[in-house]
């Protein structure tokens, strides 16, 4: 998409959007290049997925009214609050502001310095995207031990920003099959399917790659016994304990860890390396049930980051040498901690629902009379007194894609007086909280893209070489595919990303790179080769003009390859 300069408000500031990038007022300190003096050995980012203030105040509430503790973890090490939105973008054929974000996006800005689209992982918001590293990518390349651990699969866009790069995040086989590739020694969380083929319950649609990982040392496990077994010479893992997301936590067995338990594991592994690690940790299913509206389910979720936050901050401790720092994405559902002005809010009730709403949806949508929806409920909370009016509302579902289950936690939470804007996004801003020498560049009202440029900058690695190193070897543009199955790519985007030039009207185009040119007839669809006559297809799409990658090719005058399943051009 080119873009001009153009602005906006946001919360009282001037934002500027040049290209893509979004400047707030001042400069946020740190840029994402030059490796500094290190000033922390070990860095680790725990990521609380949809964690908004109002989750926060939730989560702390439940613990102060059922379990008599007065604050959470995290809360001596709270230091500011972070902005969220995202680069413009683009919705279907909608071109949006950004100012609410994905998980994508955000997760592009705190990994690597950049803001992006939505739905973009770790790619520059461009035709022809480049690659950024992550603060990750660049401690893996100057020799730390790293890992990634969520209760969310680990090919979702959280996990995937730091050692991935597709254009779109759901594009997860591609995800799985570059962190192959990636050198990251530690992966923990859900998504076997994007790991296995269809016929073993997967997604994948070319060979099951488990073996891959096993090939290149990597321990495989997918309960709690095979994490509890795993030693410090386990050096290179991944951890799959779910074919999808890991399990809400009231939905646990024994076989599934907790975030805690990964994360405890994962620091025994990674802080046998010499040379220091980094991790990132998410408690990505704060966001799931945010999504869901499942306030009893999201208390917990956060209170099993919280947990995994204590075992973090007490390595740090201990170690002496180690940055913490913990933020949230976004948050998700526009959760209210009031509703229908009444000044109350119903804490006694939270903790009284069995299951979360995702283990009651399929029988929900199956049920045929009302004594079956009253049956559901009842079984799964104190409600013994479910009206006509609510499960006539829990039948007629609730106009989203969460259908029945969406109404059902309705219900629940007008009886727990709390209140929801929707099933999405909102764009408010989210804390941060800091330990060790990465709080001082993160104090106050930052950017989110501060997080990944101050723990660069403690760790002493360097941003913009790693992403210059990265960028050398693949480009990610948009393409199409031909009525004949060719892969077509935008000409004038792609070959001004190979460095060359682009010159053309509606009746001629002409490409050049280096000493070669191509001149095309865009009338009668003709084309030279550095004035000889020439074979290519020609496409021209709403005024675009498309052509096959061996045309670039040709004026390159080395051979460009297709990687189909990450969708990328690898350049050499």
């Amino acid at each position: 998409m080119n873009r001009l300069m153009k602005s906006m408000v946001i919360g009282g500031l001037t934002v500027a959007v040049v290209s893509g990038a979004t400047l707030v007022g001042a400069s946020q300190g740190t840029s994402t290049g030059g490796a500094a003096k290190a000033q922390s050995k070990n860095l680790i980012v725990l990521i609380g997925d949809g964690m908004g203030p109002a989750q926060i105040s939730a989560a702390r509430y439940y613990q102060q009214y059922t379990k008599g503790a007065s604050h959470l973890n995290l809360d001596p090490y709270y230091v500011g609050q972070a902005t969220t939105y995202a680069d413009r973008g683009e919705d279907g054929d909608t071109v949006v502001s950004g100012i609410v974000t994905d998980s994508a996006s955000a997760g592009t800005a705190f990994a690597t310095g950049h803001k992006t689209y939505n739905a973009g992982i770790s790619v520059s918001n461009e035709d022809v995207s480049k690659p950024f590293a992550s603060v990750i990518e660049a401690a893996e390349s100057s020799g730390k031990a790293t890992g990634l651990v969520t209760t969310a699969r680990i090919t979702h866009a959280t996990p995937a920003v730091y050692a991935s790069h597709v254009r779109s995040r759901d594009n997860e086989s591609a995800i799985a099959s570059q962190y192959l590739e990636s050198g990251v020694d530690v992966l923990m969380g859900g998504g076997k399917q994007f790991f296995v083929t269809k016929d073993e319950k997967g997604k994948r649609t070319d060979k099951n790659i488990l073996p891959d990982f096993q090939a290149k040392g990597y321990k495989i496990v997918e309960n709690a016994a095979g994490l509890n077994a795993l030693t410090s010479k386990n050096t290179k893992v991944l951890g799959l304990f779910g074919n999808s997301h890991v399990a809400y936590v009231p939905d646990r067995t024994a076989e599934t860890p907790s975030l805690a338990a990964m994360t405890s594991k994962a620091l025994n592994i990674l802080s046998a390396d010499k040379e220091g690690f980094v991790m990132m940790i998410e408690g990505g299913r704060i966001d799931h049930a945010g999504h869901a509206n499942d306030l009893p389910t999201l208390v917990q979720e956060a209170l099993d980051f919280d947990a995994a936050f204590k075992t973090a901050i007490e390595f740090a401790k201990k170690n002496g040498n180690t940055s913490v720092v913990v933020t949230a994405d976004h948050e998700t559902g526009g959760l209210s901690l009031s509703r229908d002005n009444i000044y109350e809010i119903n804490i006694d009730l939270w903790d009284k629902q069995k299951h979360s709403s995702e283990t009651l949806a399929a029988a929900l949508e199956a049920a045929k009379t009302p004594e079956e929806i009253r049956s559901i409920v009842t079984g799964n909370t104190w409600i013994t007194d479910l009206t006509d009016e609510e499960i006539q509302q829990i039948m007629a579902g609730d106009g989203s894609s969460y259908k029945r289950e969406g109404a059902y936690n309705a219900v629940i939470s007008k009886r727990l007086l709390v209140g929801w804007s929707g099933h999405g996004h909102s764009a408010v801003d989210v804390g941060v909280w800091a330990y060790g020498p990465i709080a001082d560049q993160i104090k106050g009202q930052i950017d989110n893209t501060q997080i990944a440029k101050a723990g660069a900058a403690i760790l002493g690695v360097d941003l913009n070489k790693r992403s210059q190193e990265l960028q050398s070897k693949y480009v990610y543009p948009k393409f199409k595919v031909s009525r004949d199955n060719e892969v077509l790519y935008p000409a004038e985007a792609l070959i001004k990303a190979l460095g060359g030039t682009y010159k053309g009207d509606k009746a001629t185009a002409k490409l050049s790179l280096q000493k070669n040119t191509v001149d095309i007839n865009l009338t009668d669809k003709t084309v030279k080769l550095n004035g000889k006559a020439a074979t290519s297809t020609v496409d021209v799409d709403n005024g675009v003009l498309y052509l096959p990658l061996s045309t670039f090719s040709q004026l390159k005058g080395t051979t460009l390859k297709w990687d189909a399943l990450s969708e990328r051009i690898a350049l050499r």
